[in-house]
C-alpha cells in the first residue's frame, strides 16, 4: 500500500502571524497522525514573508513535541546553506529527543534569493560540493571511532535516515549512487518526474541504509465536501503561484470566487504548469486522482501539499485526503 505523507509550509496568512502559523503546523501534525499519515516534513525557506519555517530544526522539534507516532523531518534542509557538522548536531539532537521519528531530507537549492544567500555568509558555489557534504553528514551520524578528532555530539551513532530531494535528473542520479531514498518535488516542478524516477530506479545501488529503491513524489491535493468548494479553496494556492511568477511577495490570501480576475494570462500559464500535478475535489474525486497518480508513478509514498487558507478547512482537507487513501 502506498504510504501517505504531508509537507508543511507553515504559511503566514492575512489573518495569522508567525506564532499562530507555527502552532497551526503542530495542530495539523496531530490531525495528520490521527488520519493515517506516515510522516510530516517541513520545508526550509528564507526571506519569505509568508513562510515561518526558516529555522527548520526548531520547527521540527515543535511539531514532534506535540505528536506521538508520526515521523517528522525536513523536506528539506538546503544543505548548501549550512555546515554539515552543524546539521548533524541539530538532527542528532532531534533523534535523541524523538528516537525513531526523525527524517532528514537534503536539497541542493538555496531555498531563497541571492540576497539571503549572502546574508547567510555561504559561498555562492556551495551547491557544487553537495555530494561531498552529504557524505560528510552521513559520516557524522555513524558511530564515532576511537581516533576520530571531530565528533558531532550527540549525533554520532544515531544513523538519522537521509533522503535526497530533487526536481531534476541530478538528485535522482545522486540518490541512486548513494543508495538513499529519493523524493521528487513534483508539487511545484512536475516536468521531469517520470524520467527522474526511471533514472533513480535503474541506477540504484543498495546501501547500508536501503536495500532497494524507495521513491516519493509530491502532489498538491485539496479536498472538501464538494468539488466546487475544493476548487474555491484551491484559489489560495493558485494566487501564491501567480505571485511567485510575478515576483510579488506577501502573505497567503483567502480564497476568491474568480481566480481569472487575479492573474494575468502569463501568470496563469506559468502557475498552472507548475501546479500540473494537482488533485482538487471531493473524496471521490481525490481518490480517483490519487489512484491515477500512483498507477502512473508507482511511487512507494506520496507527499501531499494541501495549501488551504483557513485552518479548520485545511484540517478537513487533510482528513478527507486520508479517507480517500484508506
Amino acid at each position: 500500500m502506498t504510504a501517505l505523507a504531508l509537507l508543511e509550509l507553515v504559511r503566514i496568512t492575512q489573518d495569522t502571524d508567525a506564532g499562530a502559523a507555527l502552532n497551526n503546523a503542530r495542530d495539523l501534525a496531530v490531525h495528520a497522525e490521527k488520519s493515517g499519515y506516515s510522516r510530516i516534513w517541513v520545508a526550509e525557506h528564507h526571506n519569505m514573508a509568508g513562510v515561518a519555517s526558516a529555522a527548520t530544526s526548531i520547527v521540527i522539534a515543535h511539531i514532534a513535541g506535540g505528536t506521538k507516532t508520526i515521523r517528522v523531518g525536513a523536506g528539506g534542509i538546503m544543505l548548501p546553506n549550512h555546515a554539515p557538522y552543524l546539521i548533524a548536531e541539530q538532527f542528532g539532537t532531534l533523534e535523541r529527543l524523538y528516537p525513531g521519528r526523525i527524517d532528514l531530507g537534503l536539497g541542493r537549492a538555496p531555498g531563497t534569493d541571492q540576497v539571503a544567500v549572502r546574508a547567510m555568509r555561504r559561498s555562492p558555489d556551495a551547491s557544487e560540493h553537495f555530494q561531498q557534504d552529504v557524505l560528510e553528514l552521513q559520516g557524522f551520524f555513524a558511530p564515532a571511532t576511537p581516533d576520530q578528532r571531530i565528533v558531532a555530539v550527540p549525533a554520532a551513532g544515531t544513523h538519522v535516515p537521509l533522503w535526497i530531494l530533487g526536481s531534476s535528473h541530478y538528485g535522482a542520479m545522486l540518490a541512486a549512487e548513494l543508495g538513499l531514498p529519493y523524493a521528487f518535488a513534483s508539487h511545484f516542478a512536475p516536468d521531469l518526474l517520470i524520467p527522474a524516477l526511471d533514472i533513480y530506479r535503474s541506477r540504484f545501488k543498495p546501501s547500508a541504509q536501503l536495500s532497494r529503491p524507495y521513491a516519493m513524489a509530491g502532489i498538491n491535493v485539496i479536498a472538501a465536501d464538494t468539488d466546487a468548494e475544493a476548487k474555491r479553496l484551491a484559489t489560495t494556492q493558485q494566487m501564491s503561484f501567480a505571485d511567485i511568477v510575478s515576483g510579488r511577495r506577501g502573505l497567503s490570501n483567502p480564497p476568491i470566487d474568480d481566480i481569472e480576475a487575479y492573474w494575468s494570462p502569463h501568470e496563469r500559464a506559468q502557475a498552472m504548469r507548475m501546479l500540473a500535478r494537482s488533485v482538487v475535489g471531493s473524496v471521490e474525486t481525490v481518490r480517483t486522482g490519487l489512484k491515477a497518480f500512483i498507477a502512473e508513478t508507482d511511487v512507494d509514498e506520496i507527499m501531499v501539499v494541501s495549501d488551504v487558507y483557513e485552518h479548520d478547512a485545511r484540517l478537513r482537507s487533510i482528513e478527507l485526503i486520508g479517507k480517500a487513501m484508506n
